[in-house]
């Protein structure tokens, strides 16, 4: 049995670099990312879902969806939740 590396698997499940699939694949392991910060940071707070929630004006559920996916999270979302939840600061980048 051939053993591939790991950028072989990627290619054949998802597509080369730059296609739309393999795209979508990046988009969305970088939304999940996001998903287990905010978690990472919820937690190192000794907050529960529920805190968090109240402080941000949200349910539970929604910060459950965001913590285990984070798509369709607006960018003022993430600045609330990180700002006045988490009494943190959100930077971003752009890769080009």
């Amino acid at each position: 049995m051939e053993t591939k590396s790991w950028k072989e698997i990627k290619d054949a499940v998802y597509g080369l670099k730059g296609t739309e699939r393999r795209d979508e694949f990046y988009r969305d392991f970088e939304s999940f990312k996001i998903g287990v910060l905010l978690r990472k940071a919820r937690e190192d707070k000794h907050l529960t879902q529920s805190e968090l929630a109240d402080l941000v004006d949200r349910k539970r559920e929604y910060i459950s969806r965001i913590e285990n996916n984070g798509s369709n999270l607006t960018l003022k979302t993430l600045f609330d939740i990180v700002e006045k939840g988490l009494g943190g600061k959100v930077k971003i980048s752009i890769e080009l």
